[in-house]
């Protein structure tokens, strides 16, 4: 039997300030939404149900970007966190195991956590995930007797004795699917707040003779965002776990606090990274390669011992070979870059094929892009490509050719052939000097 995600997206997140639904919110590159169907994915779900609601069809949108094997449902009216989790029913009609309860704007959960939480349910009929909280404020208190929970109270609703209690209610339950919808079937409004309550869930099953327990976690993983402030506080939250995970990896930082990481970058061991790099979405780096200051990657693949920047861009479909250098100004696009090639400096390179140990002068262009379409160039192994070279694609550069500095190069170029085009150098003797006496006078006659 397996188990089930109920992701709650449907917050419109006033605090936000945005007419961004508050899950799309963004955090090293993905949506908040993204970083909890990654959570909720390594157990291996059977099915997902995304429980929609401001902005649905941009929430619809992302879903299938990020998981689209999972069901969307919206919750047209927000009457709470219960409410929310009943329009799920349609959707795990017949599901035999056990569901978990997650939030779209709660990133930071940890796979072994959820997975320890799937594995209380093995003694307890109800699981909720709950921290020690430094300062509790106005979370959820969980009320428990040694191991059981005996009830959740939301803060509006909570006595002194109660509030004055630290552990405190993350939002996440795990139950069977069936018994879970109708619990919540049950659920009364007779609160605060006027809303159905998810948290009024354990207190109705020990009505019913079922156990309940609480799973703990470090406070860090139940961060919500709910404002500007805590997404600029998740993103440092992130960045400082993906740096250290990276150093523990045995990726070189030369000064961590300046290198901005994504959501999927993956950098293989001996890698050095120097300072100022920023990742943008699927970068890949393989070992050994060294990616220099203030360069920026996205989308992206480089092979070992590639040396990157610095100051260099790769746009998403750089492809880099082993040995490969892009140095300084640089910027490669939808490009495969050949083992052992170089393109040194102030060059782009866009819809290309660069071969083997070819080099690239610097100021050469590949202009790939008539205003309709796109063109490729493709340039042989071993060629040279001589500086400030212009390759109008389409175009092919044959293996061993060269072209002169300063070319403009429209036809393809044969096999081990020298292509010069450019217009003939030709002296006029002396104009120089007397072009500029006449300048002069006329700006000094204008003066006077």
């Amino acid at each position: 039997m397996g188990t089930s995600l109920i992701l709650l997206a449907a917050g419109k997140g006033t605090r936000m300030n945005s007419d961004l639904p508050k899950v799309l919110h963004e955090v090293a590159g993905a949506p908040l939404l993204a970083h909890a169907l990654r959570s909720g994915q390594a157990l291996d779900p059977e099915r997902i149900v995304v429980v929609a609601g401001h902005g649905s069809e941009s929430v619809r949108v992302s879903v299938e970007d990020w998981a689209p094997e999972a069901t969307v449902v919206v919750q047209e009216e927000q009457l709470g966190t219960g409410h929310a989790v009943a329009q799920a029913r349609d959707a795990l009609r017949g599901a035999e195991g056990d569901a978990v309860v997650l939030y779209g704007d709660t990133p930071f959960i940890r796979p072994e956590t959820l997975q320890a939480m799937a594995e209380a349910r093995a003694t307890h009929d109800i699981v909720v995930l709950g921290f020690e909280a430094r300062d509790p404020g106005r979370y959820g208190r969980l009320v428990t007797e040694g191991d059981d929970l005996i009830r959740i109270v939301e803060f509006k609703d909570a006595s002194e004795e109660e509030r004055a209690l630290n552990l405190c209610n993350s939002g996440l339950l795990c139950a069977k699917a069936d018994l879970l919808l109708e619990l919540v079937g049950e659920l009364s409004n007779e609160n605060a707040s006027g809303e159905y309550y998810l948290t009024d869930v354990p207190a109705l099953a020990r009505e019913r003779g079922l156990s309940a327990t609480v799973v703990r976690c470090d406070e860090a993983e139940t961060m919500g965002v709910n404002s500007r402030a805590d997404l600029a506080a998740a993103e440092v939250a992130y960045q400082d776990r993906a740096r250290q995970d990276a150093l523990e990896t045995g990726v070189t930082l030369t000064d961590p606090a300046t290198v901005h990481l994504a959501f999927d970058t993956v950098i293989g061991r001996d890698t050095v990274i120097e300072p100022n790099v920023v990742f943008g979405p699927g970068v890949t780096v393989e070992s050994g390669a060294r990616i220099r200051a203030f360069s920026h990657l996205e989308g992206c693949h480089v092979s070992r011992g590639a040396v990157i920047g610095p100051y260099a861009r790769l746009r998403p479909g750089a492809e880099l070979g082993e040995d490969v250098r892009v140095g300084n100004f640089v910027e490669v696009k939808n490009a495969v870059i050949g083992e052992g090639a170089k393109v040194p400096h102030l060059s782009y390179i866009g819809d290309a094929d660069i071969g083997r140990r070819s080099n690239i002068g610097a100021g050469s262009i590949t202009c790939n892009y008539d205003g309709v379409f796109k063109h490729r160039t493709r340039v042989g192994e071993g060629v040279f490509v001589g500086s400030n070279t212009m390759l109008v694609a389409p175009v092919t550069l044959g293996d061993q050719s060269m072209t002169a500095s300063g070319s403009v190069i429209t036809r393809d170029v044969a096999p081990g052939d020298l292509a010069i085009a450019r217009a003939r150098q030709d002296a006029k003797p002396g104009f120089a000097q007397r072009f500029f006496e006449r300048l002069r006078a006329k700006k000094a006659s204008q003066k006077g």
